[in-house]
């Protein structure tokens, strides 16, 4: 038989203790939504409902008829069984690089909790409060002028260094009022920034800063890379609703270049001046290159 398309949302996600299920699975997308309710069923393990409003935010994978019925095992599904514990059913899943039609678990048993972000390991993360928590800035977000001016460059004292994120670009896809702010997309590129160890107390500026309550950008988890060294679930950031590229301001290019100066590699910092003038913005380079 074929192989299938699976959406995840709990469990089975990057680096959740169920994922080995899915080590020899394709990931087709890691920054995947549908639409759908989440709620915590108090057993460590989360619960979605239909819904035609509400998002829940996972992972796409590829699996083969072995492997999905690996994942019916685990979701307590049977073919044609009364008392299911979860559902498969087939939703339209959305990515960064289009729509895909894929099999999913689904309950309406109660549950008391909903899960207001979406996002299961957003959810654990804002729940468990860790002291310390690993944040990748990438854009104008490497600008620590911006920290310092809000009063919060305490916060971002600890720096591991310059990182890596693989299968990702960096683009301009937010729509402001005056022009296009950065976001990372996956496809096959590479986006470089600054890797922090932050106190927990960090997560509300950050989620302010990006306008994480109101939709402007969502937060999520992504693994860097620090010459050999991965480092796993990093916070970022990336945009709700994508758009088509758009040119940034002066304002906003030049805080992305005083930000990644010296920081980042020559090569990646080239690129950034070079994506710009391809953008046409207009801008002065005399202080940085």
């Amino acid at each position: 038989m074929e192989n299938a398309l699976v959406f995840v949302y709990g469990t089975l996600r990057k680096h959740q203790r169920n994922h080995y299920l899915l080590k020899d699975s394709k990931q087709i997308s890691e920054q995947a939504w549908t639409y759908g309710e989440l709620f915590d069923t108090g057993n460590g393990y989360p619960m979605m409902k239909k819904s035609n409003s509400e998002k829940v935010f996972g992972e796409l994978y590829e699996v083969n008829q072995k492997q999905l019925a690996l994942l019916d095992e685990l979701e307590g599904y049977k073919v044609g069984r009364n008392d299911n514990l979860y559902e498969r059913d087939i939703q339209t899943i959305y990515t960064d690089n289009g729509e895909s039609s894929a099999y999913l678990y689904l309950s309406e048993r109660a549950c008391a909790t909903a899960i207001a972000s979406g996002d299961w390991k957003i959810y654990q993360l804002l729940k468990q409060k860790p002291e310390k928590v690993l944040y990748f800035a990438y854009g104008s977000c490497m600008d620590v002028e911006r920290f310092h001016k809000a009063n919060v460059g305490h916060f971002f004292e600890t720096v591991i260094g310059a990182a890596t994120l693989e299968n990702y670009s960096m683009k301009y896809l937010y729509a402001a009022s005056d022009g296009g702010r950065g976001d990372i997309i996956e496809d096959s590129g590479i986006t470089e920034g600054i890797l922090y160890e932050t106190p927990f107390e960090a997560v509300n500026y950050l989620f302010k800063r990006e306008g994480y309550l109101i939709g402007m950008y969502r937060a999520t988890f992504v693994d860097v890379q620090i010459n050999d060294k991965v480092y796993k679930d990093v916070l970022t950031f990336h945009v709700y609703d994508k758009k088509e590229e758009l040119a940034p301001p002066e304002h906003y290019a030049i805080e992305i270049l005083r930000g990644s100066r010296n920081r980042v590699s020559d090569a990646y910092y080239k690129k950034l001046v070079k994506q710009l003038r391809e953008l046409n913005v207009s801008f002065e380079l005399t202080d940085w290159e």
